[in-house]
């Protein structure tokens, strides 16, 4: 029986019924599941039905007072998280119930559009609180809350998508996209939503396996198979029977070494280095790129038996400059996930605008970077134009933008020309004092005065 890929499921409490309706239309979706309640009397029925990830719920309903009915929820509804709706009147509650567990507020009328993004922030909080959960009570072996994807782009809505379909079944999986675009969440949701998701997930990045050393790690050996040998050692392929292999840069692997790996997939048997028998195992394989497999095959560096039997079905994600509606909930996510349980940093308007005119080479990977960075450098808390590196504060013409003025101070100059001179050598700070005509030492020292 197939796996579904589970919707959020997502309670409105509101006694406005043009609001219930609003919000069921307008939030409804494959990814989003959403009941509606007029009062606390048909809330309680409902969750007496159903489990919910999140309850937007009016703080003034007919029949009960909302904050009240928020203590109420969490204690029935494990990881629930809250979001509530209040009039412009009712913002001082709403944040003295933020500071007892509520997710976060919104004031009526509310943007659609900032919804989605507090309700994906709020998704990925339960989870992560859930997660916690099983952990302490030991039952995170069942994994039945895999990694969820963050985004809502219609790029991504599509991957999760594709997920849905290709996760219960045993056809190997490529992911393909640019380094730092989530191929390994993507592969983790893969496993965790299969049938095999309460099985090992093994995952080898392929660029670290030693040439010398490759077949000994995928397949095992014997004891004396070689110098060194002196006991048995189970390899990956072993440790991953019944479950999924991830094989991440899977473009890096030598030629001789696919071979063997192509053997594996189309007999689901292999033999350890130096036995004489053959192991029959049942793995599942996932792998990733950030190469173009067509063009290695054209070049003779990847074969093309393995890449057509590999390539079966294939998932790309895109790179982050190509879908940034994703980055002010990819910024709350991470910023959530940095907090530890406080109330999270937040990030200030220009610096805002910075962050969303950058092209995120590194992508998603390079955000979370720089978000962690941001943490460090914040000022009472918020996250400035200060707290971010000097590439996202350059202009189209390579030149930092300074407050409006025709005369720069020598500070500002100086540390605008440091930054040309950075991106003149690709950030090689060693070519770039020396253009500079000052010591490594020197040039630090500037870059730590002019942030």
């Amino acid at each position: 029986m197939s796996k579904p890929l589970c919707p959020i499921n997502i309670l409105v409490v509101d006694d406005e019924k043009s609001i219930r309706r609003l919000l069921e239309k307008e939030l409804g979706s494959s990814r989003r599941s959403i009941t509606t309640a007029g009062n606390a009397r048909e809330a309680f029925a409902a969750i007496r039905k159903d489990v919910f990830e999140i309850i937007i719920l009016d703080i003034s309903l007919p029949d009960a007072n909302g904050i009240e009915l928020m203590s109420r929820f969490q204690e029935e509804v494990l990881g629930v998280q809250i979001i509530l709706i209040t009039g412009y009147g009712d913002v001082d509650d709403a944040v003295e119930a933020m500071k007892t567990g509520a997710c976060d507020y919104l004031t009526k009328p509310f943007d659609l559009e900032r919804l989605e993004q507090v309700i994906e922030k709020a998704y990925q909080l339960g989870y992560l609180h859930k997660k916690q959960f099983l952990k302490q009570q030991g039952l995170l072996q069942k994994r039945q809350y895999p990694e969820q994807i963050v985004g809502h782009s219609a790029a991504m809505e599509e991957v999760r998508f594709l997920i849905g379909k290709v996760a219960p079944t045993s056809v190997p999986v490529l992911i393909t996209g640019e380094s730092g675009t989530g191929k390994n969440v993507v592969a983790r949701q893969l496993h965790g939503l299969s049938l095999r998701g309460d099985n090992p997930l093994i995952t080898k990045n392929c660029a670290t396996l030693q040439e010398e050393l490759i077949r000994s790690e995928l397949f095992g050996y014997c004891k004396g198979a070689f110098t060194g040998a002196e006991k048995s050692r189970e390899g990956l392929l072993a440790l991953a029977d019944k479950g999924t292999f991830f094989l991440d840069e899977i473009g890096e692997l030598s030629v001789g070494v696919q071979a063997s790996l192509l053997r594996v997939m189309e007999n689901q048997t292999f033999r350890p280095v130096g036995d004489k028998n053959e192991i029959k195992v049942d793995i599942r394989f996932v792998f990733a790129t950030n190469r173009d497999l067509k063009q290695e095959v054209a070049k003779g560096r990847f074969s093309e038996a393995l890449f057509h039997r590999l390539n079966v079905f294939t998932l790309n994600i895109l790179p982050l400059r190509k879908r940034k509606e994703e980055i002010p909930v990819l910024v709350e996510y991470f910023l959530g996930q940095m907090s530890h349980g406080a109330p999270p940093a937040r990030v200030a308007k220009n610096a805002m605008h910075r962050i969303m005119a950058y092209d995120w080479p590194g992508n998603v990977r390079e955000l979370h970077n720089v978000m962690e960075r941001g943490m460090i450098l914040a000022e009472n808390h918020i996250i400035t134009e200060r707290s971010l590196p000097l590439e996202l504060l350059e202009t189209e013409d390579g030149s930092k933008a300074f407050a409006a003025t025709p005369f720069p101070t020598l500070k500002n100059l100086e540390k605008n020309h440091i930054i040309k001179v950075l991106k003149h050598v690709d950030g090689n700070r060693s070519k770039a004092a020396e253009i500079l005509g000052v010591s490594r030492k020197t040039l630090y020292r500037k870059l730590l005065d002019n942030p």
